[in-house]
């Protein structure tokens, strides 16, 4: 297995009136291709675990499978950075549906930047689930606290599933998409139940990341972090209640605030 963190890197450091060399580390960036029946579909710069979760969870909200039943075989040559998947009915896999834009016929603008994937796997999410604001300030709290890897290099993205007093478990990942497709792939392989949960976030509020939400099927999200307006926007169209700046004790709620008491 790839290390996740490296350690003893030489560093110079300016600490006010001086140069001292110190020890440092961070945090592996790893680059996983990913093959579908023989074919090159995509390659995934990661973080270098929990890696079937994160193949698993990418498929899942590419729209490429449904759950695990979908899929016939699957490895990881993790020395040579492949995953090989065989899925049980063999997808035409078109480029251009991966790289198109797609104009939605929905009463929401936003959703004119939706890709075709996007589009057949993002879900419109109409729970009636409650969570106060002290709740949602604890989890964060809790999310933070549980990330080794963070406290470590302060490199990655952290990513938890939660319900409205729990945190239910949490992945961390270079890359901020990343660490939302090992929860998504958690679930799936563990037949998780995604009804009223919660997911907490470290990353930016983008509308990629609304997507993956909407695509995993929570309804609150809570981020530490600033949105974007079309993330803002796509939020609204899809009932997410997106929640920012959630830190020292405050938050900002920009999107259906009914669900926060």
């Amino acid at each position: 297995m790839e290390p996740i963190v490296r350690d003893r890197l030489q560093v110079l450091r300016y600490n006010g009136e001086k140069l001292i060399e110190i020890e440092d580390q961070a945090a592996v960036e790893y680059p996983l291709t990913i093959h579908i029946d023989n074919e090159e579909f995509a390659t995934v710069v990661c973080t270098p675990a929990n890696l079937k979760e994160l193949v698993i969870g990418f498929l899942a909200s590419e729209g490429m499978i449904r759950n695990i039943g979908d899929i016939s075989s699957f490895d990881i040559d993790e020395h040579q950075g492949f995953a090989y998947v065989e899925l049980k009915v063999k997808q035409v896999i078109s480029k251009e549906y991966y790289s198109k834009r797609m104009i939605g016929s929905c009463c929401g603008k936003s959703r004119q930047f939706y890709f075709y994937n996007d589009a057949k796997t993002a879900k419109t999410i109409m729970t009636r689930q409650k969570i106060s604001a002290g709740q949602c300030l604890k989890l964060m709290e809790k999310m933070q606290k549980s990330s080794e890897e963070f406290q470590r290099t302060g490199g990655v993205h952290n990513a938890a599933l939660c319900t409205e007093d729990e945190l239910l478990f949490s992945y961390s990942d270079i890359g901020r998409h990343n660490a939302l497709d090992k929860i998504f792939g958690y679930c799936i392989i563990n037949n998780i139940s995604l009804k009223d949960k919660i997911i907490v976030f470290s990353g930016r509020i983008s509308s990629e990341i609304v997507l993956k939400v909407a695509k995993i099927g929570a309804g609150i999200l809570i981020s530490k972090s600033a949105p974007t307006t079309l993330g803002i926007d796509l939020a609204h169209d899809l009932g997410i209640t997106a929640i920012g700046f959630a830190r020292n004790n405050q938050l900002n709620i920009y999107t259906h605030p009914e669900r926060i008491v």
